[in-house]
């Protein structure tokens, strides 16, 4: 994926990742940043230590909620991987903020990377767009991320030379990955909106976004969005109807967009009722990010079971 070159590859070794919310994805990111790079990770739950040190992680207990355990953050590596979501309430992400200030008390960090998610753009009615389309968040969830990327681009540009990127994440899915394998919503029998007020979705594997974040470490334009998605065309009823069909289960009811609004939750209806194309040239030429699942088919289809 990346390849030092061997004069640098000692140097290259000792450099410090840290990892910021290190769920499925961070775990997946710091199993290929290992051969290279000593790998931290902050975690609020003490009970998380053993289980990243059995992935060759250091854990750092600290609490985005609480800054004044982020203190020993400072100066600690100079990459930093922030996954971690917002608060779940309010329209500013707090946990950001605590972080970056955290990170700027003293040390340089030379590059953060931060996982935001393509929630920001609202419902573009389908349309198909690239990195340059003005951010339209419909929901305090969006609202949070878009707060955060502003402070993360607002960091960058202190004029210290940190290269401060963004990935705008859509779904994610992967069958070994817990709450990602669209085998459990098929099964649950979740409805779907109907062929006419069916919204296209966007997705990435998650070895292809783990990979994505390791290269934006150390390729990420300062400022930059990145779409990390893969080449998947598809509206969110064929999806898991594809699923469905090639898995041997059965096909999720379709309802009209009336009949979901009356079932569905307000958070489900957020995700059913946006509808977006996203272009992802920006991952693939300035990542130089190759693939490995360019669609759900190809993501799913060889492990078949």
């Amino acid at each position: 994926m990346f390849n030092p070159q061997p004069a640098r590859h000692t140097r290259f070794r000792q450099t410090r990742v840290l990892i910021v919310g290190c769920g499925d994805v961070g775990i997946r990111a710091a199993r290929l940043l290992r051969p290279h790079c000593r790998v931290l990770a902050l975690t609020s739950q003490t009970e998380r230590a053993a289980e990243l040190r059995s992935q060759g992680i250091l854990p750092l207990i600290g609490n985005l909620d609480a800054p004044a355990t982020l203190a020993r953050l400072a100066g600690l590596a100079p990459r930093i991987l922030h996954l971690a979501p917002p608060p779940s309430q309010g329209e500013q992400d707090t946990r950001t903020a605590h972080l970056l200030q955290a990170l700027a008390r003293r040390g340089r960090v030379h590059s953060l990377v931060y996982g935001s998610t393509t929630g920001v753009y609202g419902d573009a009615g389908g349309a198909q767009f690239d990195e340059t389309r003005p951010v339209r968040p419909a929901t305090a969830r969006a609202h949070r991320r878009v707060d955060a990327e502003s402070r993360v681009r607002a960091w960058g540009q202190r004029g210290d030379g940190v290269r401060a990127s963004i990935l705008r994440i859509p779904g994610i899915y992967a069958l070994d990955r817990e709450g990602g394998d669209p085998r459990e919503r098929v099964r649950r029998g979740s409805p779907l909106l109907a062929p006419a007020d069916d919204v296209f979705t966007n997705h990435i594997h998650a070895d292809d976004l783990a990979r994505a974040c390791v290269l934006a470490l150390w390729r990420g334009r300062p400022g930059r969005v990145v779409h990390a998605c893969d080449d998947t065309d598809l509206r969110m009823g064929d999806y898991f109807d594809w699923v469905a069909d090639h898995f041997g289960l059965p096909r999720a009811p379709r309802l009209t967009r009336a009949e979901a609004v009356q079932v569905m939750s307000p958070m489900q209806w957020s995700f059913m009722s946006e509808s977006r194309r996203l272009l992802n040239q920006r991952l693939k030429r300035e990542l130089r990010l190759r693939l490995t699942f360019p669609t759900i088919e190809q993501g799913l289809a060889p492990q078949v079971g």
